[in-house]
């Protein structure tokens, strides 16, 4: 759309891999994915953890692996996104908080590696504009002259995100920020985002951590099998009778406050012909085993389902 901030259209990713010997083979990890942010929007991508829906982010950035492939369509306002562009974009018009502390280097103070590669002439200014960004996510001074081994998960977590925003992003994307945080420090990485999108900012959260997205986003694109399989307002995720797809049913039942409604299955490990939740669908015809269905507008809701008129009805 016109006013999205970020667009993306039938992407797939796949890795070229070697074996027994010379033997090309093509390992598919996300299949036709698409969804949108908007300015000031938080859009989370729920899946479950190696599911590969952070390699969207990577997709995103073009830090792809070498043996990485990627179709469909990647736009930034409307402009789409050439590896060229996005190598031009990131680091300042879009932005990502990683989700591993192993990105901040050991070796080096924290405000040395925010600030990067400065001139002589201009380390002062980016070293107060990098003192009000990390004052301004409660780091105090002391953190600019730590090591990474000397900060806590929770201060670590500020580090990489207070970094991202010193060129004052227009779209973050956070790939799992809270994972190994403790609850105080989770429920402020989650204001933190909120904030950003207050500022104005769009936020790409992905997470497998279905607490943080219902408390965080605005969307919610629930991720199955390397397919986006519904995109719903996140409001509508507190009534089941709100939501289509029988996946994303079964997913919300299954929260403790919704008395743990467990039902039986796993996601598919291998690419399948027709719709990969076939194997474990209450509402499957025959069109499903082998037809795979596209992602469709329904009422505000995108939705990935033959049959989902059966549960609407």
């Amino acid at each position: 759309m016109e006013n999205d901030l970020l667009t993306v259209q039938n992407v797939s990713i796949s890795f070229t891999q070697y074996v027994q010997g010379l033997k090309q083979h093509e390992l598919k990890v996300i299949s036709d994915l698409s969804l949108s942010v908007k300015e000031g929007e938080v859009v989370a991508i729920l899946g479950s953890s190696g599911s590969g829906k952070s390699l969207l982010a990577h997709a995103i950035l073009g830090i792809l692996p070498e043996n990485g492939n990627c179709d469909g369509t990647i736009a930034f306002k409307g402009d789409v996104l050439t590896q060229e562009k996005k190598e031009e974009l990131r680091g300042k018009h879009i932005c990502l908080i990683p989700q591993s502390v192993n990105f901040l280097d050991p070796l080096m103070k924290v405000s040395e590696q925010a600030i990067g590669d400065v001139k002589k002439e201009d380390r002062e200014k980016a070293l107060e504009h990098q003192r009000e960004v990390f004052a301004k996510y409660g780091l105090g001074e002391e953190v600019d002259d730590m090591y990474p081994f000397e900060l806590s998960g929770g201060m670590a977590r500020k580090v990489l995100l207070s970094t991202a925003l010193l060129t004052d992003p227009e779209l973050v994307v956070a790939d799992e920020p809270t994972p190994g945080l403790d609850e105080a420090s989770v429920k402020e990485t989650i204001n933190d985002i909120k904030r950003l999108s207050d500022e104005g900012k769009g936020v790409l959260l992905i997470t497998h951590e279905i607490d943080v997205a219902l408390k965080t986003a605005d969307r919610i694109a629930i991720f199955y099998s390397g397919y986006v399989i519904e995109i719903n307002k996140t409001e509508n995720f507190n009534d089941v009778d709100k939501l289509l797809h029988p996946y994303t049913k079964s997913l919300i039942e299954a929260l403790p406050k919704n008395g743990f409604k467990l039902t039986e299955g796993v996601q598919p490990l291998e690419v399948v012909n027709g719709c990969p939740y076939f194997e474990n669908c209450p509402i499957r015809s025959d069109i499903c085993q082998d037809n795979i269905p596209d992602l469709i507008n329904h009422d505000g809701v995108m939705i990935r389902c033959h049959n989902y008129k059966k549960e609407v009805d």
